[in-house]
């Protein structure tokens, strides 16, 4: 099936139907964002990763249907005017836990960053000779410090 006939296909539907179809969408989408927040903020970052492809697919869809809806609008308030409701109440509490999803993934990147330029810099130190300078004191070379760690920004 072509991109076009996919697309005459959701603008042919009942406006009800296309309507449930968004809202199913939208309430899976929810689901599998809020699972992720809670998994990132107890700090288990690896098992949030699993739920990426899922989170990807469902986000995909629901855009899909979303557009379908934006450009049957017209057509939807006058059939269906509280199904058109139900997803724009749907689509805020979307816009509520993207947020604070996005709120906790910073704070799960900052925190993975600090710990990660720590053991860079305790890593560094132990590696360093242990030699007294000129003055008498340990001599400190601070560009050693993450020899051989990097950090990944890309999170």
């Amino acid at each position: 099936m072509t991109a076009a006939a996919r697309l005459a296909a959701l603008d042919s539907l009942p406006a009800d139907d296309l309507c449930q179809m968004a809202e199913v969408a939208l309430a899976a989408l929810v689901d599998i964002m809020n699972q992720e927040t809670v998994l990132l903020r107890t700090g288990h970052i690896k098992q949030a990763s699993t739920l990426t492809p899922d989170k990807t697919r469902l986000a995909q869809d629901y855009v899909g249907f979303a557009r379908a809806v934006q450009r049957q609008g017209d057509r939807l308030r006058a059939e269906a005017p509280k199904a058109v409701d139900r997803l724009k109440q749907g689509h805020e509490s979307l816009a509520t836990q993207m947020a604070e999803n996005l709120r906790v993934l910073a704070t799960a990147r900052t925190v993975t960053e600090d710990l990660l330029t720590d053991v860079a810099q305790i890593v560094g130190q132990q590696n360093k000779a242990k030699t007294y300078g000129r003055a008498g004191a340990v001599a400190s070379d601070p560009a050693s410090s993450a020899r051989g760690i990097a950090v990944n920004r890309s999170m």
